[in-house]
């Protein structure tokens, strides 16, 4: 660059070249100056420019990169055009961005900063824009501590000093239009912090698309290029009831399921068309997949996210991503994504002090820091910060027709002494240890979402006993659509890995879960955080020789899936895999070889098929309408029996968790007649040792307050279901 002369610039010209003004465009562009027209250009790479309508010469003013041109003041046309010749003699024509007016509406400022523009996702960032018949891309970034704000890109050398935005007043949004980009571009933020003159390099929050990792860069995209084919799944979820529907759900890591050949990563398409196949041949209701909003880092598995618009560029495009979720609704498969809006890492180029100040974050690490995590947690207090998690919510559930969010690590959200020592954290205004941000935060997005796309679902991972997960908001809830049960899930975990003969002395882990079963809708998760960080696999839980692993594990997944609650199972459960899950290679799907893991993928398999064909295993997930007790007392045998129903039928299940058949063992049944076996998770073509009933006759015996009662041989390690 060359050294300024201060001769024939003013103090503002002055500030503007050295790259510290607010408002570019009361200097630049076009400026009417007595009865004529003065354009001014500040272009640091230029070696001459001239006007293209009138090919007339701008002066260079002497020892800067500025240009000035004075014109008659008419007439004039809309926009000017510029050519001009770069230090390399490359020539160059094309709009100047400073010709142009404000773009972003005062209405779409307010309502950002009233916390209430679900839909600010359309307007801050990197959008293709149309100013004035004239194509070009429109920038605009939240950063109110500022002094000033550039757009850096593949366009200008990422020179902060080409392009400097100007501020649009006290909300804090800095906007640029600049003619003739197109899709594709490469662009970051270049902000001087006001107040310390700090220089930072930040990628969009808002971008649609980055870069492969490890590079950051935000790319802009066509927003509107995708054709979608799922409009019949769409008005079909908009008036369907999942509360009294099947719901089994495949959680799946992208990144790790299957890869190619050569060990890569399988496209957003490549994987759409294998994994369909698979979950349909399967017969999961959906699939939820870890985080595929865009983050630095594997090893995060998407939770450290940083890309809250974008899905990751692992995998393709955003148009790649559209068309995976799109085949799987044109296949009947619902997709729920991880969704992280509990914390977000400091990586330099991301939210992490965006404009130099602790904006996105507390700036007291007693509120701000997830020590434990090596993350920083939101200010759910700001109306930008609430709104531009609320608008990534929306942006999922509209802009890729996801059917549901897992809500991630709301526990941590909910309690401000969450995982803290005493004195590391700050009260709330009563004196509590309850965020009151939080939780007004979550019953808005809870309440916005379900409003905006009914038939949708908001799944919490929250793992304490905090009360009204799920119920609705006006009654004091969080208004969740569903709760992940961590204690039924760490109770059933707990007791399957006793030795059979021990379980007597833990038979309440098998039942204490009906005493809350239906205070929240639940769903029961063995997720991915069970076979990860030395917990081993599912399989390597249980107890015994192979085959009694095996029976244990077929025994294990009947109890899910006949227990009140929808159903999620984490790949590779469902085929046995021996080791714990590793995200930096594929599944260990050579183990479908021997008998036993092919045995207990056919048990899923049919234990879904029957779930979503037997309305009592379904329809009453959430009430006591659908379950009952036979008997829950056997603590000797360590058997336990229950009933669930529905309008349409009564289904009579029995778990045996000892490897000692039963001989003739007795249950009241609600009705005489003839019980026929639909499942036994003992069948020789699970792996088992195909001891089992056919069909049985009710006896009029009366056994367990029940008038008529069957007899019944109990498989080892089996579960057994009798419908009438």
């Amino acid at each position: 660059m060359k050294k300024t002369s201060t001769n024939r610039l003013d103090a503002e010209s002055i500030k503007l070249s050295e790259a510290r003004h607010h408002d570019p465009h009361s200097i630049l562009g076009r400026h009417k100056k007595d009865s004529r027209t003065v354009i001014k250009l500040y272009l640091p790479y230029a070696e001459s420019v001239s006007l293209f309508q009138t090919n007339q010469a701008f002066e260079r003013i002497p020892g800067t990169d500025f240009f000035e041109l004075e014109i008659e003041a008419e007439p004039q046309p809309k926009h000017y055009q510029l050519n001009w010749t770069d230090k390399s003699g490359d020539s160059h024509t094309g709009y100047d961005p400073y010709d142009f007016p404000v773009q972003l509406p005062e209405f779409d400022q307010h309502l950002f900063g009233e916390g209430k523009h679900w839909h600010i996702y359309q307007k801050l960032g990197g959008h293709l824009h149309n100013a004035d018949g004239v194509d070009g891309v429109l920038f605009t970034v939240w950063a109110p501590n500022a002094g000033r704000v550039s757009v850096v890109g593949d366009f200008n050398r990422w020179d902060g000093r080409c392009h400097p935005m100007r501020s649009l007043g006290g909300g804090g949004i800095w906007e640029l239009f600049i003619p003739g980009l197109c899709e594709g571009c490469l662009y970051k933020f270049e902000i001087l912090n006001r107040f310390s003159s700090e220089i930072l390099l930040k990628t969009d929050p808002y971008g649609q698309q980055f870069e492969f990792r490890p590079n950051t860069a935000a790319i802009v995209v066509n927003e509107n290029a995708y054709i979608w084919s799922d409009a019949l799944w769409l008005e079909e979820r908009s008036k369907s009831n999942w509360l009294h529907e099947p719901m089994s759900i495949y959680e799946v890591h992208l990144g790790s399921w299957h890869r190619d050949k050569l060990g890569n990563f399988l496209n957003y398409r490549q994987a759409a068309q294998q994994l369909v196949e698979y979950v349909k041949h399967m017969g999961f209701t959906h699939i939820e997949l870890l985080p595929v909003t865009e983050h630095p880092f594997d090893g995060s598995w998407g939770y450290q996210t940083t890309g809250y618009f974008a899905p990751t560029s692992r995998y393709g495009t955003p148009d790649d991503f559209r068309y995976f979720i799109d085949l799987f609704h044109q296949n009947g498969i619902g997709v729920i994504l991880d969704w992280v809006p509990a914390h977000f890492p400091k990586d330099a180029f991301a939210l992490a002090r965006f404009d130099g100040s602790a904006l996105y974050e507390h700036e007291d690490p007693r509120k701000g820091e997830h020590r434990d995590w090596g993350t920083l947690i939101y200010n759910y207090g700001r109306n930008e910060i609430k709104n531009f998690l609320l608008a990534s919510a929306i942006f999922w559930l509209e802009e890729y027709h996801i059917d549901g969010l897992r809500v991630d690590a709301v526990a941590s959200m909910l309690y401000l002494d969450y995982s803290r020592e005493a004195g590391d954290w700050i009260p709330n205004r009563y004196g509590g240890n309850e965020n009151l941000e939080a939780i007004d935060f979550l019953r808005e997005l809870n309440a916005v979402t379900h409003d905006q796309h009914p038939g949708t679902v908001i799944m919490a991972e929250e793992s304490t006993s905090w009360p009204q997960v799920t119920r609705p908001t006006w009654t004091g809830g969080l208004g969740f659509s569903m709760k992940w049960n961590m204690g039924w899930m760490h109770d059933i975990l707990s007791y399957m890995s006793q030795e059979p003969i021990h379980r007597k002395y833990h038979h309440d882990q098998l039942t204490f879960g009906m005493l809350y079963a239906f205070t929240e809708n639940f769903a029961l998760p063995f997720s991915h955080d069970e076979v990860v960080h030395g917990k081993g696999s599912l399989l390597s839980k249980m107890p015994g020789d192979e085959w009694q692993r095996f029976a244990n594990l077929r025994l294990l997944y009947a109890f899910m899936f006949t227990y009140p609650g929808k159903k999620l199972l984490f790949m590779g459960c469902e085929i046995g895999q021996g080791t714990e899950w590793n995200c930096n290679k594929a599944l260990d799907w050579y183990v479908l070889e021997y008998a036993h893991h092919l045995g207990l993928q056919s048990l899923v398999k049919d234990l879904n098929h029957l779930y979503r064909t037997h309305p009592a295993l379904y329809k009453h997930d959430f009430d006591y309408q659908g379950f009952e007790w036979i008997d829950c007392h056997d603590v000797q045998q360590s058997i336990i029996s229950y009933r669930r129903k529905s309008d349409e039928e009564d289904l009579c299940i029995v778990l045996n968790f000892t490897p000692v058949p039963r001989e003739r063992y007795r249950i009241g049944v609600p009705k005489a007649g003839v019980y026929t076996e639909i499942f036994n998770s003992d069948s020789q073509y699970y792996g088992g040792s195909n001891i089992g009933n056919g069909t049985v006759l009710s006896e009029p015996v009366p056994w367990m307050h029940q008038d008529n009662s069957v007899c019944l041989t109990l498989p080892p390690l089996g579960a057994v279901i009798l419908k009438l």
